[in-house]
């Protein structure tokens, strides 16, 4: 499980044969074997170097996510799961990537804010409410206005900064997962 709070970005080395990923801060204490997010997608974490891991991608994460879209030289968002004693600072977020949305617009709001718009599948707006949580590429984010299939999401500063969104551009695929309680509930409610 993850919180959508992502720790580094990382850099794509190689897509060849698997993917490979140059990192610092997540390396820390990466085990082989060991669940880590990439771009909202959760792999598991093999070939350890130390400035690099490597993870394997199975044709159902390629054709659900946008990795198989990475190449050399591609940033990504990169999170660790949580632990037992760490704070959840954003949602529960799984790493099981729902499908992919198209990146409308991101406009500048001032104050080095931006508003991000997502086209997403008309299959998952369903799950999704106004002040519900979404994870875009493994960001943990709320939802500020959703009307046509189309989410608008507050961008601040920091996660602009700090995470694949600052370099995104429109047309671009982004890795979606929506809140796994309302999918439960709505399955409970069947």
């Amino acid at each position: 499980m993850f919180t959508g709070i992502i720790e580094e970005l990382g850099t794509v080395t190689s897509t060849e044969n698997r993917l490979r990923v140059k990192c610092a801060t997540v390396l820390d204490d990466l085990r082989e074997g060991a669940s880590i997010s990439v771009n909202g997608v959760c792999l598991t974490a093999v070939d350890l170097e130390t400035d690099s891991f490597a993870a394997d991608l199975s044709p159902e994460t390629l054709r659900r996510s946008n990795l198989g879209d990475l190449s050399a030289g591609s940033r990504v968002n990169l999170e660790r799961p949580v632990t037992p004693v760490t704070r959840l600072s954003g949602h529960i977020v799984q790493g099981h990537v729902d499908g992919t949305g198209e990146l409308v617009s991101l406009d500048p709001l001032g104050d080095d804010n931006w508003w991000l718009k997502v086209r997403i599948p008309r299959e998952l707006d369903r799950y999704l409410v106004h002040k519900g949580s979404i994870a875009i590429d493994g960001i943990s984010l709320t939802i500020a206005s959703l009307e046509d299939a189309v989410v608008g999401v507050t961008i601040i500063p920091h996660t602009h900064a700090n995470t694949t969104l600052g370099s995104a551009r429109s047309g671009a695929r982004l890795n979606l997962e929506v809140d796994v309680i309302a999918k439960h509930i709505e399955k409970l409610m069947r």
